[in-house]
């Protein structure tokens, strides 16, 4: 079978490794007589994989002591509602959330909090079309939290710096660059990530939340929307999903493979330059409408100046192996997802692809 490139916002590409050993082990887990998915997530065998996967997050992204390293089901959009249930439903009336919008996914977040408590909007950049990002914030007088989103897959723009929040912890959507770089955690209060981008298949989402957080979790909400209770049961507080759990372990040994989090920043620069120089050689055929300081390295956001093109390069791609590559249907044109599991053949692929397609179509 000839792999095609699939440049998908997500769910992503993944290794080839991994999934090769998912398909070695999916039916009789290293002996045992039974897949890993039919197992007792108390027994030994997953046991080993969940803590197994919790310090591998840990040592990947030197995750210091005073912080909790929790894996959840609900996806990232469930900890647009858990973030202000445990943070801000119960603050003091006078105190806001500050929430900085750059794009459709931040936006989302701040809709859930305003449903629980004042928000304070710290950046808007609706004005822009979200192609660009603040040099400095307009925060409240005395935040509860900062809420920010590293990386927005649909305007294809990221933090390059974290901002400064002073004593206002900070809390980051880290959903589609997790792992693509290495993390200052410390200059966080709360990091999660959806798994379906960088870390795995879709079904778990990863939390990093540090302890001085944890212990503001109110009694007053119910069990499993309490970030303490997951933290007091090490993310066993009910079944885990136990299939995305192990796949994410395997992803994370193969980072670790491949060389950590500061590897896959150098490769994650050299397959976004791959594709940036495409539009920029291109004389106007091709052009990225985000900020040239702010452009995303996971989610390549570009535009063919005929857009009546667009529909003729996705078919054309798609012959060649390449898929994935419509834009988001809220802004049209086209997107190249590069995710730690895209090599920089499939990169190159693309690049060259893309210029063959401006010499013929010009």
């Amino acid at each position: 079978m000839k792999r095609k490139f699939n440049f998908s916002a997500g769910p992503s590409t993944l290794p080839v490794q991994v999934l090769e050993e998912i398909q070695r082990e999916i039916v009789n887990y290293r002996g045992s007589g039974m897949s890993l998915i039919e197992a007792s997530h108390r027994g030994a065998d997953y046991e080993a994989v969940h803590n197994e996967c919790i310090e591998n997050v840990r040592t990947l992204l030197e995750v210091p002591e005073n912080y909790q390293i929790l894996l959840m089901g609900g996806g990232a959009t469930l900890q647009f509602g858990m973030i202000p249930l445990n943070l801000l439903q119960f603050a003091a009336k006078e105190r806001a959330a500050d929430y900085v919008i750059s794009g459709v996914w931040a936006k989302k977040a701040h809709q859930d909090a305003q449903q629980l408590g004042a928000t304070h909007i710290a950046y808007d950049g609706a004005s822009t079309n979200y192609t660009t990002l603040p040099e400095t914030l307009s925060l409240s007088q005395d935040p509860v939290y900062v809420h920010i989103t590293s990386n927005e897959t649909i305007g294809g723009l990221r933090w390059v710096d974290w901002p400064d929040t002073g004593e206002a912890p900070l809390i980051c959507d880290m959903s589609s660059d997790i792992m693509s770089r290495p993390i200052p955690v410390e200059k966080f209060g709360l990091i999660y990530a959806g798994a379906q981008k960088n870390l795995g298949p879709a079904g778990v989402t990863l939390v990093i939340v540090r302890d001085d957080i944890l212990q503001s979790s109110p009694a007053q909400l119910p069990a499993y929307l309490r970030y303490s209770v997951h933290a007091e049961n090490n993310s066993l507080y009910n079944t885990p999903p136990v299939f995305s759990i192990y796949a994410m372990n395997l992803v994370l040994r193969w980072v670790k493979k491949q060389g950590g989090a500061k590897k896959m920043q150098e490769l994650a620069e050299q397959k976004a330059e791959l594709i940036y120089s495409a539009v920029n050689e291109s004389e106007g055929f091709y052009t990225s409408p985000v900020d040239q300081k702010y452009r995303s390295l996971m989610n390549v956001v570009f535009q063919i100046a005929d857009k009546t093109l667009d529909s003729t390069f996705i078919e054309e791609a798609a012959k060649h192996g390449m898929v994935g590559l419509k834009g988001h249907r809220s802004v049209g044109g086209l997107r190249a997802s590069l995710y730690n599991a895209m090599p920089v053949s499939g990169a190159e692929a693309l690049a060259d692809f893309m210029r063959s397609f401006a010499t013929r179509r010009r």
